[in-house]
C-alpha cells in the first residue's frame, strides 16, 4: 500500500464502492480499506458448525472472521456483513424508491426529496441492472402472498432487484437458481453485488482494495487526514493518508470510528455533539407464519419477490415474506411459535450475554437441524415488516466498543402493535398461525439488518454531523457516505436511498478537488 492517496475510502459497502468508482472515474488515486475478506461465488460459508467462518469478531472471540457481524447491543440486535462488497453480499437484493412522504420529515435537510434524488436513483439502477422478478416465471410464494394482500385490501408491488434472473451477466457467473440463499451469500454469482459491479469497475480504473484492515480512528494532518488501522492477520498497527477521506463503514462502523476519533484518540475533537443521536433500525420486525392450508414452498425463488404496503396511515410500514433455503427454513420451523404473553421480556437480563452463546450454539451444531419435526416447513414462512420507527436510538462507546441505548418497545409500541396486527391478519388469510420472532418474546428487543443514522445529514452542526454534501462539519475533506447519514427511518428497504444519497455525496467529493 502507498503511504498517501487522493482518496482513502473506509468500507466497501454501498457508500464505499460507489465513492471508489466515481472518484476513480474522476482520475483520482483511490484506496479502499475493508475489514472483511473477499468472497468469490462458491466460497460463502454454509456449515454453521464452523462458527469462526460464519460469525465476525466478538470481544470474546477476536479470531472469528466470518461473514455475519451479529451484535446484541443494549437496545437492539443488529446484523451486518464483513467482506469485500459489504452488505450487498448478504442483502435480499431489493431496491425500492420510497414514497415521497418519507422525505417530508423535518429531520431531512432542505433539498432532499424523492424528486431531487431521482437522477441518483437512476444511476444506481443502471449500475446494478435492477429489475423485478419475471412475472412469466411461476412462483408459488409470490402468488399466495399477492392473493392474501388482495383479500386484505392491500396494495403490493414487485420491487426491482439486483439479480441476473434468466441469464448470467458475465463469464463465470450463473443466472438465479431460485434457491432462496440471497442472504447467505450467493454461491452462483447471480447477484449483482458491489464487488462484481461498482467495485470491480473501480479496480479496473486503478482503485486498490485492501481486505483484512480494521480502522480505529482518523486524524487530521497537513493536507488531509491520516487513517489509523490494524492489520487483522498480523495485528500490526499502521496508517495511510488521504487528501480526502470518506467513511463508509456502515452506520455502526462509521459512527464508532468517529466516536473513537472524537472521544478516545481526540484527533477530531470538533465533530458535532449530535454524533450518535438519531439511530434507527428502520422498524425491522420479524415474525413467523406456520400451518398454512396450502404449501408455500418458501425455499423456491428469491428471498423476496413482492412487497405489501401499509402507508395509508402512521405509523407506516411495508411487509414481505422473507424466505430462506430449505435447511434454514426447517430449523426455523422447528423452533415452533412460543408466545409468552405477560411473561414476554422476562429473559431481558440475559440479552448482553447472547453473543458468546450464539457462537457456542453454532459450533455445537444446535442450529444445524430442527429442534422438533412437528411443523411442516413447506407450509411456513418468515414475515418481515419494515417500518418508520422514531429513530431515537443513542449510539455511544461502552468501553472500547459501540453500544446503542434505546427503549424501542416503549417508544415504538404503536408501530409494533400495527405490524403484529398485520402479520396476524396475513397468517389468518393463509389459514395459519402467527408469532413474533422468539427473541422478541424473550427479550423485547428487535433485530435489524437495516441500521441507519447516527451521523445525520443536516444544514448545521447543531442538527447533525455532516453537511448536505456529506462533509463532516468543521473538517473539510472528511466525508461520510453510508447509512449513518440517513436522518430518519425509511419504512421501505433502504439500500436504494442509501445508494442514491451516496451517489450524490460522491459527486460532491469529486467536485471538491
Amino acid at each position: 500500500m502507498a503511504t498517501r492517496y487522493d482518496v482513502v475510502v473506509v468500507g466497501s459497502g454501498f457508500g464505499g464502492s460507489i465513492t471508489a468508482l466515481r472518484l476513480a472515474q474522476a482520475g483520482r488515486s483511490v484506496a479502499v480499506l475493508e475489514r472483511g475478506r473477499r468472497y468469490a461465488p462458491g466460497q460463502f460459508p454454509r456449515d454453521v458448525t464452523r462458527a469462526d467462518e460464519v460469525l465476525w469478531r466478538q470481544p470474546s472471540r477476536p479470531q472469528a472472521k466470518g461473514l455475519f457481524d451479529v451484535r446484541f447491543l443494549s437496545g437492539i440486535g443488529t446484523v451486518t456483513a464483513a467482506g469485500v462488497g459489504g452488505g450487498s453480499l448478504i442483502y435480499a437484493n431489493v431496491h425500492v424508491r420510497p414514497d415521497p412522504i418519507v422525505f417530508d420529515h423535518p429531520r431531512w435537510p432542505r433539498g432532499f426529496s424523492r424528486e431531487a434524488l431521482e437522477p441518483y436513483y437512476d444511476k444506481v439502477a443502471r449500475e446494478l441492472d435492477v429489475k423485478p422478478f419475471p412475472a412469466s416465471i411461476p412462483l408459488r410464494k409470490r402468488d399466495l402472498f399477492q392473493q392474501a394482500a388482495r383479500r386484505m385490501g392491500r396494495q403490493t408491488f414487485d420491487p426491482t432487484e439486483a439479480v441476473s434472473w434468466t441469464e448470467p451477466s458475465a463469464p463465470g457467473r450463473k443466472a438465479c437458481q431460485l434457491c432462496a440463499e440471497c442472504e447467505f451469500g450467493c454461491q452462483h454469482g447471480a447477484k449483482n453485488t458491489l464487488d462484481l459491479t461498482y467495485l470491480a469497475r473501480a479496480e479496473k480504473l486503478g482503485a486498490t482494495v485492501w481486505p483484512g484492515l480494521s480502522v480505529s480512528h482518523v486524524q487530521r494532518v497537513a493536507g488531509g487526514y491520516r487513517v489509523h488501522y490494524r492489520d487483522l492477520s498480523t495485528g500490526e498497527k499502521m496508517s495511510v493518508e488521504g487528501t480526502r477521506v470518506v467513511l463508509s463503514a456502515g452506520a455502526l462502523g462509521t459512527v464508532e470510528i468517529l466516536l473513537r476519533s472524537r472521544d478516545r484518540a481526540r484527533t477530531l475533537p470538533l465533530v458535532s455533539d449530535r454524533l450518535g443521536y438519531g439511530y434507527s433500525g428502520n422498524g425491522d420486525f420479524l415474525g413467523s407464519l406456520q400451518g398454512s392450508r396450502e404449501e408455500i414452498l418458501p425455499w423456491v425463488g428469491p428471498d423476496v419477490a413482492t412487497v405489501m404496503k401499509f402507508f395509508d396511515a402512521a405509523p407506516r410500514f411495508t411487509m414481505v415474506t422473507a424466505t430462506f433455503n430449505r435447511p434454514a427454513t426447517a430449523v426455523l420451523a422447528g423452533m415452533g411459535q412460543p408466545v409468552l404473553g405477560p411473561l414476554g421480556g422476562l429473559a431481558a437480563p440475559m440479552w448482553p450475554k447472547l453473543g458468546p452463546l450464539l457462537h457456542k450454539a453454532f459450533a455445537k451444531g444446535l442450529f444445524n437441524k430442527p429442534l422438533m419435526n412437528t411443523v411442516d416447513p413447506a407450509r411456513t414462512s418468515n414475515l418481515f415488516a419494515i417500518g418508520q420507527d422514531n429513530a431515537n436510538g443513542r449510539m455511544g462507546l461502552k468501553g472500547d466498543h459501540l453500544d446503542i441505548e434505546w427503549d424501542y418497545a416503549g417508544e415504538n409500541a404503536e408501530l409494533v402493535s400495527r405490524m403484529m396486527g398485520a402479520m396476524r391478519e396475513l397468517a389468518s388469510q393463509y389459514g395459519g398461525t402467527f408469532a413474533p420472532l422468539v427473541t422478541w418474546e424473550l427479550f423485547r428487543r428487535p433485530f435489524t439488518v437495516h441500521s441507519l443514522g447516527g451521523a445525520h445529514l443536516a444544514e448545521s452542526p447543531d442538527r447533525g454531523v455532516v453537511s448536505k454534501e456529506g462533509e463532516v462539519f468543521n473538517y473539510p475533506g472528511l466525508f461520510v457516505a453510508d447509512g449513518s447519514v440517513i436522518p430518519t427511518s425509511i419504512g421501505f428497504h433502504p439500500v436504494m436511498t442509501i445508494s442514491a444519497v451516496s451517489e450524490r455525496i460522491a459527486e460532491a467529493v469529486a467536485h471538491g478537488f
